[in-house]
């Protein structure tokens, strides 16, 4: 049997307080979220200069690895040379702008 409704309640409640929910996270995540994104694009920023350091004439003692990571790197290299206040790529075999 079909129980009857409450006046005044919504039929999706689970839904209500779902919204309701991702509201007060959005609400107390909001100042974080830019000194997040600041942490992760310094983060980027490193694991950019540890890929192309031994390009760049600093030593890297792990230099085999990250060799293979440049062509994956490349796309992002633009941004992170402009980012880092170099008007021109660095380096002389790669030529992005």
């Amino acid at each position: 049997m079909d129980t009857p409704q409450k006046p005044g309640l919504p039929k999706n409640l689970k839904l209500v307080f779902r919204r309701i929910g991702e509201q007060l996270e959005a609400y107390y995540n909001g100042p974080y979220r830019s000194a997040l994104a600041r942490a992760e694009r310094d983060e980027e920023d490193l694991f950019m200069l540890l890929v192309y350091a031994e390009s760049l004439g600093i030593p890297n003692p792990v230099s085999l690895y990250t060799l293979e990571l440049q062509p994956l790197m490349l796309e992002r290299f633009h941004e992170w040379h402009r980012r880092m206040g170099m008007e021109r790529s660095p380096l002389d075999e790669l030529r992005c702008c």
